[in-house]
């Protein structure tokens, strides 16, 4: 009766081929069409590990037409590149952002490749390459499937969809077990179990493209939701914190554009100075909201280089130190040695500026502000720390939220209007590092960040 399940090797080969074909085509059509930028490079490392594999297949299909070295090396390394792609597509659906979890798989798809290739060199069995194929294979899914069960966040469909991939490393587990159990002499060799064993895969590999199709969707669903969401505090942000100063600036050069005749030198000068204020407030509010809407959109790149934080920072205290001697500001900076990072340079020093202004605006005349990095592990740590007003602990916990405004004015009035400190919190992000701050109310704040070596 089983006998039904007899299918011939070559036919489910074919099978496979035209499958990833047709789910390369479609990948690459919803990427060009509906996706968002982030969401393309996704698509392209998922479609790029369907069209390895098609190659893959179309190799081993051709085995005893063309060179062994083509149809078992070259075939089976393209087929463990696919399975890299596809596994490390997964991980940004899972908010896996670690860089050493990109760097591990790599780690363990070149083993895989090596030990393989090896092992083909001398001379082994086609029973042991395929235990080493499906080791290595289940090797490389491994990390995303015990990530995102580590992680323990989700909704169902999304525990379904890796319970898929759970199902399918131990299905390539049975697989090397019972190719273990009962040796095979020839690759394309008919049994019940290898009809029923790629019966089952062809459908989880379906299942798991459709399944990969929707979490790409829901994942922009829900970054269109954000961005809306975002859109209206935008533009409340913009309503309410640019009327204040730009209605200011209006209102003086209105009053010495009718009556300039009837004020004095010194009353000229203060009356521009007020307005070049208002006007200053103006464009650094512009800018952090400029780079913040960048941010939400996608529109502002994560490039990294390797820079050396300590020059990095001490450029920023530089660039504050006029407006630190404004108030007699002390800004010292405190650093035991040189220390090289992985970072963008843009967005980096556009937090540290964003928190030595924060810092110097709350601080009273006469005071003093600290700048220390140091290394912690494999993080590097930076504080900024002052002896001004410090901040309630009701604010500390909403500073860094964008629903939940937090408006507190400077020692000399100055006015903020938080998005500073949102702007910080997005970078610092972006690095996978963290954020927060330590305070009391009438000793100072310290604002720190971390950023893991790379």
């Amino acid at each position: 009766m089983l006998k039904v399940f007899l299918l011939d090797p070559k036919t489910v080969f074919q099978l496979y081929f035209l499958a990833n074909l047709f789910v390369c085509i479609l990948i690459f059509s919803y990427s060009f069409t509906y996706a968002t930028n982030d969401n393309r490079k996704i698509l392209k490392r998922f479609g790029y590990g369907k069209l390895l594999l098609t190659i893959g297949w179309i190799l081993i299909f051709l085995r005893d037409l063309v060179p062994d070295f083509v149809s078992i090396n070259i075939a089976n390394t393209i087929i463990f590149a696919a399975c890299y792609c596809e596994a490390t597509a997964l991980f940004p659906l899972f908010w896996i952002k670690s860089e050493k979890k990109y760097h591990l798989e790599k780690i363990i798809t070149l083993a895989a490749v090596f030990f393989f290739n090896l092992i083909v060199f001398l001379g082994s069995s086609i029973n042991a390459r395929i235990l080493v194929v499906c080791l290595g294979i289940f090797s490389i899914y491994l990390l995303p499937v015990i990530s995102y069960f580590k992680n323990r966040e989700g909704n169902f469909f999304r525990t379904f969809f890796m319970l898929c991939y759970a199902v399918f490393e131990l299905l390539i587990l049975i697989r090397a077990l019972y190719n273990y159990l009962n040796p095979q002499q020839y690759f394309f060799s008919y049994s019940t179990f290898e009809s029923l064993y790629n019966i089952s895969l062809f459908l989880l590999t379906l299942i798991g493209t459709v399944g990969f199709l929707l979490l790409v969707k829901e994942k922009q669903d829900l970054k269109i939701s954000k961005l809306l969401k975002d859109k209206n505090q935008f533009f409340s942000i913009i309503a309410h914190d640019l009327r204040g100063p730009l209605g200011a600036s209006v209102q003086l050069s209105e009053m010495i554009s009718k009556d300039v005749e009837w004020y004095s030198r010194e009353e000229i000068k203060e009356i521009l100075e007020m307005i070049h204020e208002s006007n200053s407030n103006i464009h650094k509010l512009l800018d952090n909201l400029l780079e913040w809407s960048q941010v939400q959109t996608g529109m502002i790149e994560y490039t990294p280089e390797k820079v050396v934080l300590n020059d990095l920072i001490a450029e920023n205290v530089e660039l504050n130190k006029n407006a630190a001697a404004n108030k007699r500001i002390k800004l010292l900076f405190e650093s035991d040695e040189s220390i090289e990072v992985m970072l963008d340079r843009n967005m980096i020093a556009t937090a540290v500026r964003n928190l030595l202004n924060n810092a110097i605006k709350f601080t009273d005349k006469h005071g003093e502000i600290t700048l220390k990095i140091q290394k912690i592990g494999q993080k590097v740590l930076v504080s900024i720390a002052d002896n001004g007003i410090g901040i309630s602990l009701d604010a500390k916990e909403n500073l860094f939220k964008i629903d939940t405004k937090v408006i507190q004015k400077g020692t000399e009035n100055e006015k903020g209007n938080g998005i500073g400190l949102l702007l910080c919190n997005e970078f610092i992000k972006l690095h996978d590092g963290e954020i927060w701050v330590e305070s009391e109310l009438g000793k100072g704040s310290t604002f720190m960040f971390t950023l893991p070596f790379r």
